[in-house]
């Protein structure tokens, strides 16, 4: 049987398991929000966050004069144990919530309050000696506190969304440089366009994806812009004189993130255009990454019936009544979660705009919307990689003779037959299943083969040179 302690609010009264360290407002807000059924436990970088804004708030409160050094130095001790990522499982509340996500500024303040008291050698719920209010939310407002642990995890979610883009985009890189002396078929609209080589088309990947680490690169500079000190709506209400100062410089250096105190914190605090921005390159990253998804999905069909230009690895039986059968799984499941992130950016975009005067109540479904896209596509990219890309290899010889037998081919006679001739032999090839070596060599004799050797060789074709006739 569980002991109990009572604790109150100016609601009443509730009993608390003892065991618990968090109290009665975390009591309530697991009453009254289950929407998703994912607790914020399950965003570790969050809780750690919240360890680091706490421990540098109790550190500018002491500098500051306005709190016992003995109490500081027992909540920075008990943030320490959330840096560590301990005492994970007592961050009950879920990710979407009302009230502008006070019911996790509270779970954070009651469970530190708890920690400290009993590193103080109180027992839980003595809140006379360390206030979950009163002194572990000293100088803050869920308005300051929440934005900013949300800004210091999405930075490092971020971080390590670009390490598995890295990744990624090494991987097609490798392959772009194996694949260098491939030739192939470019196309248009689905139809024959002009040869190219498979290398390149990799390298084309690789270059997308590097792209986008850059845009992600100079958006997560954006998150270093903090409220940390505004208080209620921004006006710094019961904080000390240089709080907002001391409490950054804090952050800053515990964490090492650059961040920086907003220059208006009224308007840091009601503003949420930077996650409008993250959001948006996030949509960018997925839907360039679907594309390329679709691109190996067509290269890879078949593959008797298909393109068939290139092999992706066979990961599992791909129908439960078709013998042999192979799909593309691993495209397949990257496409559906780029499909998702998508739809979150939908999600932020609505939440930011219904922000209200000072403050934006909406700002718990931004954090679980940008923490799922980020974690969803994370694992796309790994998996992507090694489950894919590295295993893809190439039908050179399918490959070239989709090039020789092409009608696309006509294109690089248009310089030595003019545009009207050239278009007449590709009408003449496609209605009589005739090559376009045939028709201009040997039927018409428009070109000499040693004509037709120099304008169609390996290395004119990967890097085309004018010919005249």
């Amino acid at each position: 049987m569980s002991e109990f302690r009572t604790e109150h609010d100016f609601l009443g009264e509730m009993d608390i398991p003892d065991q618990l360290y968090y109290g009665i407002q975390t009591a309530r807000a697991l009453d009254n929000f289950y929407i998703t059924g994912i607790p914020i436990s399950k965003e570790p970088l969050f809780i750690q966050a919240f360890g680091y804004v706490k421990k540098a708030a109790a550190m500018a409160n002491r500098d500051c004069g306005v709190l016992k050094p003995e109490i500081a130095e027992a909540i920075c001790l008990a943030c320490d144990k959330l840096i560590a990522g301990e005492y994970l499982d007592q961050f009950v509340t879920d990710m979407i919530q009302g009230g502008a996500g006070t019911s996790v500024n509270m779970n954070v303040n009651e469970v530190v309050a708890n920690l400290a008291l009993e590193i103080l050698g109180h027992k839980k719920g003595e809140y006379q000696y360390v206030h979950p209010n009163n002194h572990v939310n000293f100088s803050q407002s869920t308005n300051d506190a929440y934005p900013t642990a949300f800004r210091l995890a999405l930075y490092r979610k971020i971080e390590s969304f670009i390490e598995s883009l890295e990744e990624l985009q090494k991987a097609f890189r490798l392959k772009g440089e194996e694949f260098a002396n491939v030739l192939k078929m470019g196309r248009t609209q689905l139809q024959d366009a002009v040869p190219m080589t498979l290398g390149a088309e990799f390298n084309g990947f690789s270059t997308t994806i590097k792209e986008d680490i850059q845009r992600l690169n100079e958006a997560k500079m954006l998150i270093c812009e903090i409220n940390m000190g505004a208080t209620a709506i921004g006006t710094s209400i019961n904080a000390p004189e240089g709080y907002p100062e001391i409490v950054t410089e804090h952050l800053r250096n515990l964490t090492g993130i650059p961040v920086v105190l907003a220059e208006d914190l009224i308007e840091a605090t009601c503003d949420t255009g930077a996650y409008v921005q993250v959001s948006g390159v996030m949509k960018r990253s997925a839907v360039k990454i679907s594309k390329i998804c679709n691109d190996l999905r067509l290269l890879s069909s078949g593959p008797r019936t298909g393109i068939n230009e290139i092999n992706l690895p066979r990961m599992q039986p791909g129908s439960s009544i078709m013998p042999g059968k192979v799909n593309p799984v691993i495209p397949e499941v990257v496409n559906q979660t780029a499909f998702y992130v998508i739809g979150t950016d939908m999600t932020v975009t609505m939440a930011a705009e219904a922000g209200q005067l000072q403050l934006n109540v909406m700002e718990p479904v931004i954090a679980f919307s940008l923490f799922s896209s980020l974690t969803y596509m994370e694992n796309a990219c790994y998996t992507l990689t090694y489950k894919c890309i590295k295993g893809i290899t190439a039908n050179e010889a399918i490959c070239a003779n989709m090039v020789m037998n092409s009608i696309g081919i006509i294109t690089a006679l248009n310089p030595i037959l003019g545009y009207e001739e050239s278009a007449s032999i590709a009408k003449e090839a496609l209605a009589t299943g005739k090559s376009i070596h045939d028709i201009t060599v040997i039927e018409r004799e428009l070109i000499t083969q040693a004509k037709w050797d120099e304008v169609f060789s390996f290395e004119n074709l990967i890097h085309p040179k004018f010919i005249n006739s």
